[in-house]
């Protein structure tokens, strides 16, 4: 395989959170008096930590969040996640073809991490992933669009930035991956590829990534 560490994103990559979580955010943000669409949630805040919602929100309103605002959206997510929530159809093929490999691979998510074990844990991706292979927007200063996770990430692993792919979904996650320096799959299950500007690589068939490496 060409490349020394998979770097994957988690919600939209690994487990299918994106629609469940962006469902909610948008509901909630309207509930509290700022009108988001479904699509708009996409738009504005797929890929992103929550803090990007908080510093959009008061930029266009002059209006602060409460300070319970994560926790609430969090607890409503985590209880959606135990109903609904399944991973990407091939994300378990394509760890199953790493192990074989010996490929090293990990996660690094603008979520927290307590979303990510709840999402793991409900998926039954938990046994892919140790605890140590698991980084979070809570680990750095700046999320995603800036590249500190991935180099984060990268430098946890021991493996040089050049020497990573980043699997992604997000316009924000491409960004991030460009800037770390790293070859950057675009994964258009949900995302219109003209969004993904940057990628070295779009496809949409999860199942299909390991053979896409090499």
């Amino acid at each position: 395989m060409r490349y020394d560490l998979v770097i994957f994103d988690n919600d939209g990559v690994l487990v299918d959170s994106e629609p469940i979580s962006n469902r909610l955010l948008a509901g909630y943000l309207t509930e509290l008096g700022h009108p988001t669409s479904y699509e708009e949630s996409l738009r504005d805040y797929m890929g992103a930590a929550m803090h990007r919602v908080h510093d959009l929100v008061e930029e266009r309103t002059g209006q602060r969040l409460a300070a319970d605002f994560d926790d609430v959206f969090h607890a409503r997510v985590f209880a959606a996640f135990e109903r609904e929530l399944k991973p990407v159809a091939g994300a378990v093929d394509v760890l199953e073809r790493l192990v074989a490999d010996g490929v090293p691979y990990c996660v690094a998510s603008s979520g927290s991490h307590e979303r990510i074990r709840v999402g793991h844990r409900t998926t039954g991706l938990d046994e892919w992933f140790e605890e140590e292979w698991v980084f979070s927007s809570e680990d750095v200063g700046r999320g995603k669009p800036a590249p500190d996770l991935f180099l984060y990430a990268a430098e946890r692993m021991g493996v040089a930035p050049e020497r990573c792919v980043v699997v992604e979904d997000s316009p924000l996650g491409v960004r991030a991956g460009v800037a770390a320096g790293m070859d950057v799959y675009g994964f258009i299950g949900m995302t219109p590829a003209e969004r993904l500007v940057g990628a070295t690589k779009l496809f949409g068939d999860m199942g299909q990534l390991a053979d896409l490496l090499e």
